[in-house]
């Protein structure tokens, strides 16, 4: 009667995903349940890794058909590696603890890097607003360094640019004293404070003259020197701005953005820090269950019937 049994697509579907050969479990009435749940699992696991993975890619690819097709990809090869990792647990003895060991930690690290695309998305919205403040920190960052790497720049400019008004002013203000020392002492208002000393007037009017011709002189010649400064500071500014504008244009929210964003919220609050460890660790069961299935479950005749045929097949080989 077991012999007669023809499973449906449905069973063979999950015997294949619990790496179960359908000739061998179809005769082991109890083992159909114990390998379907286990198949049930890898389905469950698959799924998982396949939208995982596209997620992952859609923060990087912009098209989603090409996130979608690589993540349908990526989650073949976790297929591939869960399989390999169900198919090589047997008998437990005491010498494949080192195996088992080694393909506990495979698991976990496949399954805590598969968690990461899952988080951003449960935490999409708070991601996306704590990266767009690490990205306002860091184009402040970046322009305190420019600003510092031109600091000395700057200041050797506006020095320069200080001591030539210093020198105007001076020169300015030289002049005007002497224009006004020229008018008082011809209106009788200062100087002498007597009209028709033409000499004084004269000698006064001679300063004057001298010393708007030194300010004309200093003008004309400091002017082109002021204007200079002036552009190459406007140069410096224009250059920062462009060096600015570069890097905000390198800014994203990718998904090495959103990690660093995702630790940043997990430093910062502890409700999201309590429920990252906690989601972190139900994900990480998703990907562990078929492994944890495989050895919670009891061997039963299926594991017979298949060291029995393997030992036929051996003996076969040698009698040729």
């Amino acid at each position: 009667m077991q012999e007669n049994y023809t499973p449906n697509n449905r069973e063979k579907m999950l015997w294949w995903l619990s790496t179960a050969e359908t000739e061998l479990v179809k005769n082991a009435v109890v083992d159909r349940n114990r390998h379907a749940i286990i198949g049930m699992l890898m389905l469950g696991t698959w799924c998982f890794a396949t939208l995982a993975w596209t997620y992952f890619f859609s923060t990087v690819i912009p098209e989603l058909w090409k996130a979608a097709l690589l993540g349908i990809f990526m989650g073949g090869i976790i297929l591939s590696i869960d399989r390999a990792l169900i198919k090589g647990i047997g008998i437990i003895t005491r010498k494949i603890w080192v195996t088992l060991a080694f393909r506990g930690i495979l698991a976990i690290t496949i399954g805590l890097f598969m968690a990461q695309p899952a988080l951003l998305f449960l935490f999409q919205k708070e991601v996306k607003l704590q990266a767009s403040l690490d990205n306002e920190e860091r184009i402040n960052i970046k322009q305190q360094a420019i600003e510092k790497r031109l600091k000395a720049e700057k200041e050797r400019l506006n020095k320069e640019k200080q001591a030539i008004s210093a020198s105007l002013n001076i020169l300015y203000r030289e002049m005007v004293a002497t224009q006004n020392a020229f008018i008082q002492e011809t209106d009788g208002t200062g100087g002498s404070g007597k009209l028709g000393l033409k000499t004084i007037a004269l000698a006064k009017k001679e300063r004057a003259d001298k010393a708007e011709k030194g300010y004309q002189e200093a003008l004309a010649n400091l002017s082109p020197l002021q204007q200079q400064i002036d552009s190459s500071l406007q140069r410096i500014e224009q250059n920062t701005q462009m060096e600015l504008a570069r890097f905000k244009g390198l800014l994203n929210n990718g998904f090495i953005t959103q990690i660093e964003a995702l630790n940043h919220l997990i430093k910062n609050n502890d409700a999201v820090a309590y429920r990252y460890y906690l989601l972190v660790t139900l994900l990480l069961l998703i990907e562990l269950m078929p492994v944890i299935a495989k050895l919670l479950l009891p061997t039963g005749t299926y594991q017979v019937h298949a060291k029995k045929k393997e030992e036929q097949e051996i003996a076969a080989i040698q009698s040729t």
